[in-house]
């Protein structure tokens, strides 16, 4: 998440790095429709077609993780997986340094991908089979993927990163405690070219779009992308995936949603005994950023942001029950 300072709606801002690309003009009307969380997102069109602007200042984000994820989504495209596209600039960059008066941004531009976000449709059974063999394909070409050019960050840097964080804030003894817990324990986790590579870290129903004519769902924002363990990714989703499910189904569609997985990721093996620290390590994560993000405030700020920082310290919270925990993590068999 960015640091709430840079979560204002600012147009002039979006046209003035739109210039980089190709636009329709009459478009820019769909600015209105912008959202900004991890990064700010505006959709136009070229040629009567949906494609989405995205862009961050330069000190949110690294240039080498951003550089590996255009490079995972071209070997994507190259094996027919569906993601996100980005699309050249007039110079022919997929990733445009961008200097303006509000300070530099990395900014790229994708197509929009067909279908609808999964978590605004109605999920059958069909569709969460679906979801579980995209995930599965997902990992089954990561598996086979080597970058030529840059390499994402590992969940070992993550867990520096929020190290760093952490040491910035007074009274944060308890989430550095989770994180040397998460280090001594994830060392003693096997590491297979089964069960650890690139993963999508979010893919979540917000980041999963369902195509009702292809029947096939469809990947955007991948940049949390991180080498962890794949039941990382698989924890992820099916904890977005339960709080669309009546709880009475929930073992049924989680069944469902896994015999999917394991059709397109191939031998199945122990993941669910993974699932409790990759869940600790998403909570941890979650909080060190919303605690980045709203570090600075000021005085008269406008009601929604008030009203956002009310909810994320409530998420936060929730996210903090376990910090330092202890208690005994199943190790999964090697």
């Amino acid at each position: 998440m960015l640091k709430l300072k840079y979560l204002f709606d600012n147009n002039d801002l979006a046209k003035m790095i739109l210039q980089n690309w190709s636009y329709d003009p009459e478009s820019l009307d769909m600015f209105q429709y912008y959202r900004i969380s991890s990064n700010a997102v505006y959709p136009f069109r070229v040629q009567g077609k949906v494609h989405l602007l995205r862009f961050a200042p330069v000190g949110e984000k690294n240039q080498t993780n951003l550089a590996a994820e255009l490079e995972f989504l071209s070997y994507l495209k190259l094996n027919q997986y569906g993601a996100m596209e980005a699309v050249p600039s007039h110079a022919g960059k997929e990733l445009v340094e961008a200097h303006t008066p509000w300070g530099t941004y990395y900014a790229s531009v994708f197509k929009r991908v067909p279908g609808n976000q999964m978590g605004s449709i109605d999920i059958n059974d069909q569709i969460v089979h679906s979801l579980g063999e995209a995930l599965g394909k997902l990992h089954r070409l990561s598996r086979e993927y080597t970058p030529k050019q840059a390499k994402r960050w590992t969940y070992t840097d993550v867990l520096d990163w929020m190290e760093d964080v952490l040491g910035e804030f007074f009274g944060e003894n308890a989430a550095l405690n989770e994180v040397e817990v998460l280090r001594n324990y994830f060392a003693n986790w096997p590491v297979t070219q089964q069960n650890f590579g690139l993963i999508h870290y979010d893919f979540e129903l917000d980041n999963v779009f369902y195509d009702e004519e292809s029947r096939s769902c469809y990947a955007i924002d991948f940049d949390d992308a991180m080498y962890h363990w794949y039941a990382m990714d698989v924890e992820q989703t099916l904890d977005s995936l339960r709080d669309e499910i009546q709880p009475d189904e929930w073992e049924q569609k989680k069944r469902i949603f896994l015999q999917g997985y394991w059709k397109e990721a191939g031998d199945a093996y122990d993941m669910e005994s993974m699932f409790p620290a990759c869940r600790r390590f998403a909570n941890l994560y979650g909080y060190v950023r919303v605690l980045r993000s709203g570090a600075e405030q000021w005085a008269h700020e406008p009601e929604w942001m008030s009203g956002l920082r009310a909810r994320l310290d409530k998420a936060m919270t929730v996210k903090a029950k376990q910090f330092g925990q202890q208690q005994p993590l199943q190790l999964p068999a090697k």
